[in-house]
């Protein structure tokens, strides 16, 4: 898959675990679905971006004696994660013209 492209799916895919509550690194990494194998050294530049492009906020507690950073989706993520699910339709509308040119099927 294309890395720029990767990186985006990654991106909506942590906004989407945060859509079910906030949560730390760790636990993100656990929550992300199988296909999609991502290390903390790879998780914590795409929530640093997701920070940076006022997706998620951030806030620190203190849990057995270390600080742990918990990550809250905003509304501006929120509205990252529609805005792809949107485009994600149209790129479903090309992937099934050009898999019906490849296979000469009529479907659409």
């Amino acid at each position: 898959m294309d890395a720029q492209l990767k990186r985006g799916v990654l991106e909506i895919c942590v906004l989407s675990v945060l859509t079910r509550g906030e949560s730390y690194g760790y636990q993100m990494i656990k929550d992300l679905p199988s296909g999609i194998e991502v290390s903390e050294s790879t998780l914590y530049p795409v929530l640093k971006r997701l920070e940076k492009n006022e997706c998620v906020t951030v806030y620190t507690v203190e849990h057995n004696s270390r600080l742990r950073k918990y990550y809250r989706i905003t509304g501006k993520g929120q509205k990252k994660i529609r805005a792809f699910l949107e485009e994600w339709k149209e790129m479903m509308e090309i992937y099934h013209f050009i898999e019906n040119q490849v296979t000469g099927g009529t479907g659409g």
